[in-house]
């Protein structure tokens, strides 16, 4: 087998990644918003290309052949170098105008993060922008995001973090709920009353057993671990559970309780790739973002 690809050849280098991690045409060309005719095609080409079949075609879908198996390790290190070239090159952009990327939780979108950038299109109409709420961590090094805003200390080679504050946590429940409940006065009251609690995230269960607490998933009469969504259960009058002070102090339905309780801070972080952070209209927003996230806290 003596091919080789040129660089024209990489979205059907693409198109074999995306069956390759799927196992499915239909699934890849989901992913890489293509039909599925087209994808089809696509690994074809690339099979005709080399010469070899890539994948065994069985009932349940695809499934990489020898020859493929082989082939995709190659095929992830040029994925690998191609996103490099390309954020490489963007890095070198000098224009301000353009479009910066930022990625945050789901809760940070909601609450947090639009008046910000409110502000941000105020002072340079000439970015736009673009928010991606996901409680998923966004692959800084892949494109596909410009900014994080984390709540923990990013990890990732080759990316540039800054360390902006901590936010503070608090109990706090719906007014309603607290003139028809009452309003507890020492930890100990919590579990007289509705609880909101995470469903499958245990985060809060292992803090309140940590301070010695008798705290089950049954002590939660109502469970959700969406941010957002707990948020308004909360809010709703669901019972008592934890928000960020700030959130809970910008809602008059919303009253914070005094418990006397050390709850854990959530640290506030940007990141940005090395490659990318000096280009004027990602530096320009990276800073805007300091200082507005740095007068939320």
């Amino acid at each position: 087998m003596d091919k080789t690809l040129s660089l024209s050849d990489w979205s059907l280098v693409q198109s074999f990644l995306a069956v390759a991690e799927t196992g499915s045409l239909s699934a890849a060309a989901r992913n890489l918003d293509r039909s599925q005719p087209t994808l089809g095609r696509q690994v074809q080409a690339l099979e005709s290309e080399l010469g070899v079949s890539l994948f065994d075609r069985h009932a349940r879908g695809l499934r990489l052949s020898a020859v493929g198996q082989q082939l995709l390790p190659m095929a992830q290190q040029m994925q690998t170098a191609m996103r490099q070239l390309s954020l490489t090159a963007a890095g070198q952009s000098q224009q301000l105008s353009g479009t910066v990327r930022i990625t945050a939780s789901v809760f940070a979108s909601h609450h947090i993060l639009p008046p910000i950038l409110a502000g941000i299109r105020s002072q340079e109409p000439s970015i736009q922008l673009e928010l991606v709420a996901t409680d998923t961590s966004e692959n800084l090094l892949f494109r596909e995001a410009d900014i994080a805003v984390r709540m923990y200390r990013p990890e990732q080679v080759d990316i540039v973090t800054r360390y902006l504050g901590d936010v503070p946590l608090c109990f706090c429940a719906a007014r309603s709920y607290l003139d028809r409940a009452g309003r507890p006065t020492k930890p100990e009251e919590l579990f007289q009353h509705d609880l909101v609690g995470f469903d499958a995230n245990e985060q809060i269960i292992s803090e309140m057993r940590a301070k010695g607490w008798p705290a089950s998933r049954d002590s939660f009469a109502t469970r959700c671990d969406l941010q957002s969504a707990y948020w308004e259960l909360v809010r709703a009058g669901c019972g008592i559970g934890f928000s960020q002070v700030q959130v809970a102090q910008a809602d008059p339905a919303v009253e914070i309780l005094s418990l006397d309780v050390d709850i854990p801070i959530l640290p506030v972080w940007l990141a940005a790739p090395q490659a990318m952070r000096q280009t004027p209209r990602i530096r320009r927003v990276w800073d805007l973002l300091v200082k507005g996230l740095k007068a939320s806290l």
